[in-house]
């Protein structure tokens, strides 16, 4: 365990570490625990303690050539990446360079200059008889992420990813509720642990990490709205999985207000007060490091990412209910807007995606009302001539293409 301390700069807490790189220099790393320092200590502590426990020495960035292994350059190149990537996005990438894509290419002991398109399109090929085209896509962007660098700073002059036939994705149709089925299964929820968050991921289209990520002070009792400021993320970190918290979402547009909706108020107001007691109830004992999040259970420890997506499935099947994934709550929720009425444009705004693409690409052929109205348009616009007897006409001598 590294040594550390707690330090306040400008009313906030932050995490100092010392540790020793390679060379046995010492270092100094700086973390913001995103906690103001009046009534905050214990949890600053706590925090503390895991960051101690879960540091790992970084490894030093070397010198880039074009001569090194591709292998190594893919590891030396995500240090440099790692500043302007996403905590979550970073575990993803390391996890994926490091299995499959560093060990491969490391067999075959070629040099960033060497690597060609028919390399990569080899290693997709062979990838593809075991996983899923849309794995192979995301270890594709890692590659073509990574030589794009190498572009920039001038060790390659193009960039070979380019030339790689890149796999489809895969062929998948998410499940949509009818508004029957829906509260069909809010009747068999009611007074279960999973009853409020599916609720919300039902209603207003969050995502797991949004659900998971909501606290007090993104509900606004006053002004009846909720928000979402924070999302809580599943990453994999040396084949151990943990949850981490990031004070932003998905993308800009996912930080989003909405109105809160019918009884929601009261559900909400419901769960505080419940929290409130547990925690006089249980005093000492009461896990404050997730104080303040809204899915806790009595003990305060926070309700995790695995238990959203394995419980709700099996909820789902003992109640004989239609089996779906948590996150097709939210396409049910994005396919009910749409059935009354509700424009893309508008479900693009409650739903949080960046650009209406994304929207339109998912929902579009759901919007069969629209297909109505411009049947009906055309049908005022232009007459058509009245039916008479189509057969005779190929007796009258013309030819049937």
């Amino acid at each position: 365990m590294v040594a550390g301390h707690l330090s306040v700069k400008n009313g906030n807490y932050y995490a100092v570490l010392n540790y020793k790189n390679a060379e046995g220099k010492r270092k100094t790393k700086w973390i913001s625990l995103g906690l103001p320092e009046k009534g905050n200590k214990r949890k600053a502590e706590a925090e503390l303690a895991k960051l101690r426990a879960e540091f790992e020495v970084p490894e030093e960035v070397g010198d880039l050539s074009s001569d090194m292994l591709f292998a190594d350059y893919l590891l030396e190149w995500l240090e440099i990446a790692k500043g302007r990537l996403a905590v979550a996005t970073y575990c993803s990438y390391t996890a994926m360079i490091k299995n499959p894509i560093a060990p491969y290419f490391r067999k075959k002991k070629l040099t960033l200059r060497e690597l060609e398109a028919r390399h990569l399109q080899m290693f997709y090929s062979e990838l593809l008889k075991k996983v899923k085209p849309n794995t192979v896509i995301h270890y594709h962007a890692i590659i073509h992420s990574a030589l794009k660098y190498a572009v920039k700073t001038d060790m390659l002059l193009q960039n070979v990813a380019d030339k790689v036939d890149r796999p489809k994705k895969n062929d998948f149709q998410p499940v949509f509720l009818s508004a029957e089925e829906m509260q069909k299964m809010f009747e068999a929820l009611r007074g279960t642990r999973l009853e409020l968050p599916v609720l919300v991921a039902a209603f207003y289209g969050f995502r797991r990490g949004e659900v998971l990520g909501l606290k007090w002070d993104a509900i606004d009792f006053e002004r009846g709205t909720i928000s979402v400021k924070r999302t809580v993320t599943t990453v994999s970190v040396d084949g151990k999985h943990k949850e981490i918290e990031q004070q932003s979402a998905k993308t800009k547009s996912s930080l989003r207000t909405l109105p809160l909706i019918g009884s929601f108020r009261d559900y909400f107001m419901q769960v505080k007060e419940a929290q409130e007691l547990n925690k006089k109830i249980c005093g000492n004992c009461y896990n404050y490091q997730y104080d303040g999040f809204v899915f806790v259970d009595e003990m305060g420890e926070r309700m995790r990412a695995q238990y959203l997506t394995c419980a709700f499935p099996k909820f789902l099947e003992k109640h004989r209910l239609r089996r779906m994934r948590f996150h097709d709550l939210r396409h049910s929720c994005a396919s009910l807007l749409l059935a009354n009425g509700v424009p893309l444009k508008h479900i693009q705004e409650w739903l949080g995606h960046s650009d209406f693409t994304t929207t339109a690409n998912i929902y579009a052929h759901l919007d069969y009302s629209s297909k109505i109205t411009s049947a009906q348009a055309m049908e005022t616009v232009l007459a058509l001539p009245e039916s008479g007897d189509f057969g005779s006409r190929w007796e009258d001598g013309e030819t049937q293409i």
